[in-house]
């Protein structure tokens, strides 16, 4: 999958777009193919280590999106495949 990813704190520009693995849910997860984030003033100070949040470098930001669900972990009974969602993450909304 490709994500955008902060490896270094800094502006926008600073982000690099880079190929990961695939996820697979553990049990009681979902994994969602992402189809549109939002991009919002927290994100930005976020990168630049400005914000409460601070996660631990590398991270992929974004806390908003909306995509389809592609697999579900054991014991997930409210959600299913090919069911459309809109969530809210701390972050890694920046991935497909």
């Amino acid at each position: 999958m490709r994500a955008v990813r902060c490896n270094q704190h800094g502006l926008p520009d600073s982000l690099a777009l880079e190929t990961l693995p695939d996820l697979h849910p553990e049990a009681g997860e979902v994994v969602i193919d992402v189809k549109a984030a939002s991009v919002n003033f927290p994100d930005v100070l976020i990168i630049q280590n400005k914000y409460q949040f601070k996660p631990p470098l590398p991270f992929t930001p974004g806390a908003e999106f909306a995509g389809i669900v592609r697999e579900v972990g054991a014991g997930v009974t409210r959600f299913r495949p090919g069911m459309r969602v809109a969530a809210y993450t701390a972050q890694g909304a920046f991935a497909e």
